[in-house]
Order: structure tokens, then sequence, then C-alpha cells
């Protein structure tokens, strides 16, 4: 059996310009299993440049016997398609989770379950390396038990609230796992410890979770820990971007709390001491770190050994939707969301929270209103400003859930923690364009998904 689906981009008029563009081919026995997939997509970029890789998840995302995967890159005369968030998995998944959907449909298995079918611990292209840690088909029985999954539609636009035809989707989450070298520094004086890295926080927690760290290292209350970054003065950190920032910055601190552990315990004369309440304590002696008055610091960073290169390593999610299409405009609004991830130890439930329903937001506006519309006639973008180019805001976002499954990575990074904020946009796209074919029976390949693509397909007026 095979399923075919493909995602494009943006449409000014009569002329169509593909910004990133997917073409998909799935192959399946009877009982359901993935014997093939077949993905090439196309990115616009200037000459020299690299564009941007929506195949990047296909590989390694779902098992499989025989793939054919492939990336094209395409000059063109424009501003260079590139990283949004999630570079390649978001806009690649886009595409991917609608043909795993079609695939389910032609199948007559249920999409929850095909998916988890297709589950695989090994990475499919290299099965004798394992994956440090997966829980994809636990993000998606967590996720259809709490979103109600089994009283959604058997057949699409079975159910209707007045004039709104009700659907929901459901839609995998990938995004690989990736760390980098980080410093600190810490130093203790009069009971308060001071962490200084050139980490930056872009509203993305980071001096909270560096704080956490540092306080549960060195056994202290996390008020007393006083955290100073972006000075290029500091040690050298990985910085923010790719999901990275997190396990890399928190291991980079770990590091250099560890230092200062061995620093405090070789001047107190302890072997061995352990640190907690605020005190160190180790043999016979006992003692406040607040008694320590004389400063001690200690500078240290996290190298990443070659053992990680044994494992395949990624976070992974599920996202499930619930919209209203309305009968007669083709108006489509979110109602709820939810979305379970896995993404190993949480350092802050609330920070991470965050993160990821800013990442949700982001994936309403891709499905549904998001678009370039350039007007090749005169070379020109027409929503070239804010008040043109839609972006979901509040009012288009009712409900929103996330749960974590709060795992622990012990080849990830030393907290056994991976990022998870890009991992929040993966996949919803493609959850929201799913629910809109389940309330409507109408397949839209083309983002976003605006009233004018479903239209014509909508019930007539009666």
């Amino acid at each position: 059996m095979y399923s075919n689906g493909a995602a494009l981009a943006s449409r000014h008029d009569r002329n169509l310009v593909r910004w990133t563009s997917s073409f998909f081919r799935l192959a399946a026995g009877a009982d359901g299993r993935l014997a093939g997939i077949w993905h090439e997509a196309a990115s616009y970029c200037l000459p020299g440049g690299r564009g941007e890789n929506a195949t990047a998840q296909t590989p390694v995302f779902y098992a499989g016997g025989t793939r054919r995967v492939k990336n094209h890159v395409v000059d063109m005369a424009l501003p260079e398609s590139a990283d949004m968030r999630a570079p390649g998995e978001a806009s690649g998944l886009m595409a991917l989770e609608v043909a795993m959907d079609e695939m389910a449909e032609k199948l007559g298995i249920d999409p929850v379950e095909f998916r988890i079918l297709n589950d695989t611990q090994v990475h499919p292209s290299q099965p004798d390396t394992p994956f440090s840690d997966r829980n994809f088909a636990d993000c998606l029985r967590r996720g259809a038990e709490e979103f109600g999954w089994e009283a959604r539609n058997r057949e699409p636009g079975a159910t209707r609230d007045g004039d709104w035809m009700v659907g929901h989707g459901v839609a995998g989450a990938y995004r690989g796992h990736l760390v980098l070298p980080s410093g600190a520094r810490a130093r203790l004086a009069g009971g308060k410890l001071v962490i200084e890295t050139d980490m930056t926080d872009i509203g993305t927690g980071s001096y909270t979770i560096l704080a956490q760290t540092a306080a549960e290292t060195m056994g202290m209350a996390a008020g007393d820990v006083e955290v100073r970054l972006g000075n290029s003065a500091y040690p050298v950190s990985s910085g923010s971007g790719g999901q990275f920032g997190a396990p890399s910055s928190t291991a980079g601190v770990y590091a250099a709390c560890m230092a200062l552990r061995a620093r405090i315990a070789e001047r107190l004369g302890l072997d061995d001491p352990e640190f907690r309440g605020g005190r160190v304590i180790g043999g016979d002696g006992d003692r406040a770190l607040a008694e320590i008055e004389e400063e001690v610091s200690a500078e240290d960073a996290v190298q990443w050994g070659e053992f990680q290169k044994g494992y395949a390593m990624a976070t992974f999610g599920a996202h499930f939707v619930e919209v209203g299409v309305h009968a007669y405009t083709g108006e489509t609004r979110v109602r709820r969301m939810l979305a379970v991830c896995d993404a190993g130890r949480i350092v802050n439930p609330v920070t991470a929270r965050s993160q990821v329903i800013g990442a949700m937001a982001m994936g309403v506006g891709a499905a549904l209103s998001e678009e370039m519309a350039l007007d090749t006639g005169r070379g020109v973008f027409a929503n070239h400003d804010m008040a043109s180019y839609e972006v979901a805001v509040h009012a288009d976002i009712p409900e929103q859930q996330v749960i974590f499954l709060d795992t622990a990575d012990a080849a990830a990074s030393p907290l056994k923690a991976k990022g998870v904020g890009e991992l929040g946009l993966c996949g919803v796209p493609a959850a929201i364009a799913n629910a809109v074919h389940n309330a409507t029976g109408i397949r839209v390949r083309d983002y976003p998904v605006t009233p004018e693509r479903l239209i014509g397909g909508l019930p007539e007026i009666g």
C-alpha cells in the first residue's frame, strides 16, 4: 500500500513559490508495519547557502527496512530559507506526520496505534546503534488517555457543534539531542555562592535552572546562589540555540561546582565529604558553608566523551489537537492542545512548560496563518510587517496542556537532562492539519490551512 503526502508553503495570486517542500511515499504491509519510506525535500537558498534540511527527522524517527531520503538545495534570488526555532525537523514533520496519518487511514489503523506499531528502539539505518533513551510510544499512550482520544471522530466530518465541524488530530514530535562544551566559575564566601558563565538568558529561564543546578550540587538553598551571565570575561559556555543550551550550560555549572567541592574538601582536610543542608559533612567534621568566610573558587568545563557516539540521541513527543472548522466559512479555530514530552530529566517544570506552550503557539501560526506572500510581478513581499503578517495571539489558543514524562537519560548529560523548547513546536502544524481533515474530510497539503483552501470541499449551505 502507498500513501503520498506533500507540504508546500506560500502563494501569492497565481504564482506559487515553494519555500520548503516535501514529497513522501510510504510503503507498508497489511500488518501496518512500514516497509519503505521515500522523502525528498527542496529548500531554497542564496548561492552558496545551505537552506533548511526538512529531511532531518526522516532517517531516524520511524522503523522501516528501506528508505530513500534526499534534500535538494535550490539557488533562488530570495532571502534564504533557514532556521526557525527547530531547524529541519519543524518543517519536515509538517509533511511526514500528515503522510503517516494518510497511511494509517488507508490501512484502517488508528493513527496513534500506527505510530506505536512503527516505533523503534534502535537507529533504523544502523540497527547496532540503540537510542540512549526513547519513550515515544509512552508519549502517544499517555497523550491519548489524557486527551480522550477514544472519543474522537471515527469518520471525518462526523461531529458537529452547531455550525462548527469538530475534529481531532495527532502527530509525533522528534528533535535531535545535541550538547556542546560549556564552562563556568563558582565562588563561595560567607555562605553566598556566585556562578559566572557567559551563557545567555533570552527568556528561556537560564538564570533559574543554573541557580537550581548549583544549589543542588552544593547542597544549598537556591536563594543563596547568585547567577551572573552574559559577560565575555566569564568562562565560555555553549550559548543558547538548537535546544542545546540547558543540558550543556547546566553541565558546565555542575562541573564547576564539583571542582569547588573538591577545593573546599581540600581546604578543610576532609576526604569525600557530603554537601547538604548548607553544610559540609565528612569524618568528624560538620561545618556550615556560611562559616567559610575566605573566598574559595573553582573553574571547570564539561567536555563530551566518545561514548555518546555509541547512541542515537534525541527528544520525543506527541501532540494532540482539537479544532473547530466553520462549516460555511472555512474558518478554523483551535479548541484545545496537548503536548506530551520525553526530554530526559526536566530541571524546572515551570520554565520548561513556558518554553513548550510558546512553541505550541508558534505551531498554530505556522499551521493556520503565517504565510510569506511574494508578489512575483513586483519582486516584493506583500506582507512585510507585523501588521500584515498574521501570527497567533492569546484568543486563538484557549487551552494548552503540557505533560512531561520526566525520564532520565544517563547518556545525555550529567543531570540526565535534554533540551525541550524546540520539541514543543515539532509536529504541531501536522496535528492541526490532521485535525482539520478529521473535522471536514478535506486533506490540505499546502500550509497555511486557510479558509480558501477548505471552502470548496465544505458542505453546501442548505
